[in-house]
């Protein structure tokens, strides 16, 4: 089998060659540049330059050489958006800062800072309103411009045989609005005036709808026939899980969000139908696992296995026919930072045999690898993963 034939087998429920391997094709299955520089080091690969994927986050883009070396079967489309285009930061005393294309700004430490993080929000006020919510300057997010040499790169990768994976242009709707006007303002207008959240949202899915409807047009490939894609995976992510519940309540998750998120799902199935569908969300999302099926998820990552009701064997038993896993593979928390990789190892094995029987798994962290991850412990990762794919 080359990559996407294995990784192919493994979404259709059946057991490939080996367990399908994922680094670095999302945003949120990737590596902090600093571990990614470490771990060339360690590979004994020429110190390059890494190219960023996510400025943001600081994630860098695996070369080809690494994913030789490690293995790896996907490869990854990154739109240009806010975090990897147009980043043109200012000096802000202690800290970088960087406002993007929708007015949030974000600010990194001068003195040892790892990644950006959100400052300033466009709509900070406490009365937020329909009105506000219009006049912001909202960008295009379905202009071609943002798919500039994907379909090149999506028809290289296919003829390398790689499994090809096309990132969403912005965080999911739940997540981005947060970012647009605060955590607690959101809370608070969902719960007292979900008139305005919903106004909030539904521009957030029209934006949405736009990058998904240009995207899949574009990167679509006649010669394969009508319905066909360059993409095997397309991706959606947000967060409704913390370490021990869900960030909002199921009933108001089912209420506000899922309709708006099912629309999302349903343009995906339309346009490239024999592309699987990606979603994310951090923490303890088991309530939620039932609805994200009705609405059209296929693949559930990260397998977030530290946070309550996330145990990988209940999951694979309870939702393995109808979810793919993909992540969960070692625990970034905990043990891919401070363990030994013994340790390491023995947390591969143990999840990836609850979560693999079968077919349906690839093979991930729980999120990005992170800049205090030791190249050891990465390497020791991977040799489980190989050992256990045998």
């Amino acid at each position: 089998m080359n990559s996407r034939t294995r990784l192919l087998t493994a979404l259709d429920h059946r057991e490939p060659d080996r367990i399908p391997f994922d680094l670095g094709s999302t945003q949120v299955t990737g590596i902090h540049v600093v571990a990614y520089r470490a771990l060339r080091d360690a590979l004994g690969l020429p110190l390059v330059e890494p190219t960023l994927c996510d400025t943001i986050q600081q994630l860098a883009l695996p070369d080809d050489d690494v994913i030789k070396a490690l293995g790896v079967d996907t490869r990854g489309l990154f739109p240009l958006n806010s975090h990897n285009h147009g980043i043109v930061t200012e000096d802000g005393g202690d800290y970088w800062l960087y406002r993007d294309e929708w007015g949030i700004t974000h600010r990194q430490p001068k003195d040892e800072g790892l990644y950006f993080s959100i400052w300033q929000v466009p709509l900070p006020q406490d009365d937020v309103s329909v009105q506000d919510i219009e006049r912001l300057p909202w960008p295009d997010t379905g202009a071609a411009w943002r798919l500039a040499g994907l379909r090149e790169q999506a028809e290289q990768y296919r003829a390398a045989g790689y499994a090809v994976v096309l990132k969403d242009s912005f965080a999911g709707i739940f997540e981005f609005a947060q970012r647009v006007v605060g955590m607690e303002n959101l809370l608070v207008l969902m719960a007292l005036k979900p008139e305005v959240a919903g106004a909030l949202f539904d521009k957030l899915l029209e934006l949405k709808l736009a990058y998904w409807q240009t995207a899949l047009t574009e990167l679509g490939d006649p010669s394969a026939g009508s319905g066909q894609s360059l993409v095997d995976v397309v991706t959606y992510a947000d967060d409704y899980g913390s370490q021990v519940s869900q960030i909002i309540s199921p009933r108001m998750f089912r209420q506000q969000l899922k309709p708006r998120v099912q629309q999302v799902f349903e343009l995906q199935a339309r346009l490239a139908p024999h592309a699987k569908r990606f979603f994310h969300s951090d923490g303890n999302v088991r309530p939620l696992i039932p609805d994200f099926i009705e609405i059209g998820v296929q693949i559930l990552n990260p397998i977030h296995i530290r946070a309550t009701g996330m145990e990988p064997a209940a999951l694979k038993r309870d939702f393995g026919r109808d979810l793919v896993f993909w992540g969960g593979g070692v625990d970034t928390q905990g043990v891919l930072p401070t363990a030994t990789p013994q340790e390491v190892k023995d947390d591969v094995r143990r999840n990836v045999e609850a979560l693999a029987a079968g077919g349906g798994y690839v093979f991930n962290t729980i999120h990005n690898i992170q800049a205090d991850v030791p190249p050891e412990n990465i390497l020791a990762m991977v040799a489980a993963l190989r050992e256990v794919s045998l």
